[in-house]
């Protein structure tokens, strides 16, 4: 999927464009067939006026206080990693692009991840399942949205299209023992 970015700061007291670019996709050889088009997101809360510079975000999620925007592709079907692959090599590489994504994710349990974010989600295209933790399910269909309140959960793709969602995700304060 293609997507463009448009970015709006400020430039001697008015509002300007200061860019316009199409966002390549973040693939990982763990994550056959998955896009991640990470758009923007700060660790901190923005302070205007700004230059509408690109914040440096350090991890996938977001930190207490911090923000991330971006899309997702799933691909139809299971995921099923190549027979051929380099476990460690893969490894290291999402740790690379997508710094402390793997500390989330459940390998006795392929999908199944949680994090300290509130994640407002809408399905821009496909339908998707939405597991949680106990096996209940739904369907989200395209303009359907989640608020995804820090669950365990996972997602899947049963039909035959690609599904791509978008998600703004804001780093949460989790109880102890919760």
């Amino acid at each position: 999927m293609r997507i463009r970015r448009v970015v709006t700061g400020h430039s001697e007291g008015r509002s300007v464009f200061v860019s316009d670019e199409e966002v390549e996709p973040v693939t990982t050889a763990l994550n056959p067939g998955v896009e991640f088009h990470r758009l923007w997101g700060a660790d901190e809360t923005p302070t205007f006026p700004d230059q509408g510079a690109l914040p440096a975000p350090v991890t996938y999620f977001p930190p207490l206080g911090g923000y991330r925007f971006g899309f997702f592709t799933l691909p139809p079907g299971e995921m099923k990693l190549p027979e051929d692959l380099d476990l460690s090599a893969a490894v290291q590489e999402l740790e690379q692009v997508l710094p402390g994504m793997l500390s989330h994710l459940e390998p006795a349990d392929p999908g199944m991840h949680t994090t300290d974010t509130i994640d407002f989600e809408v399905v821009v295209s496909g339908r998707v399942i939405l597991e949680l933790d106990d096996g209940a399910e739904k369907v989200i269909g395209p303009g359907e949205t989640v608020v995804q309140n820090g669950t365990r959960h996972r997602w899947r793709n049963p039909g035959p299209d690609p599904v791509v969602i978008a998600v703004f995700m804001v780093g949460a304060r989790r109880s102890p023992g919760a």
